[in-house]
């Protein structure tokens, strides 16, 4: 795996109750049992990361070699978008992680991560 799609992978299983799983021989990202990220299978010659978006849909889209998702889930708001492709970073790719995340997980979970972000940080 790819040091971009190493570093998106540890961010996405920071994210409260994610894990990961190895469906159809791809890796994804999980919280309660629902998929948040498609990683797709070790050793792609063209590494992509596929995430359900609303806000950010179609400025996915409008990236290039990004497209609706296959078998019927881009009608859905998901998402491949190579990580490689010009005018990504890790930064915007973890963006766009965070706001799948956002969309699939219980809306507790999601409360978890505003409330952790919203507290003061403390310093010595």
């Amino acid at each position: 795996m790819s040091d971009v799609r190493e570093e998106l992978r540890d961010f996405a299983l920071s994210l409260p109750e994610a894990f990961e799983d190895h469906p159809w021989g791809e890796s994804v990202i999980k919280v309660r049992g629902k998929i948040f990220v498609f990683f797709g299978a070790d050793g792609s010659p063209r590494p992509r990361i596929t995430v359900k978006l609303v806000e950010s849909h179609g400025h996915a889209l409008s990236i290039e070699g990004a497209e609706p998702t296959g078998y019927g889930l881009g009608k859905s708001g998901w998402v491949t978008v190579p990580v490689d492709a010009h005018g990504v970073d890790v930064e915007l790719l973890g963006d766009w992680i965070e706001e799948s995340y956002r969309i699939v997980a219980p809306k507790r979970l999601v409360a978890g991560i505003d409330r952790e972000s919203a507290a003061p940080h403390r310093t010595k």
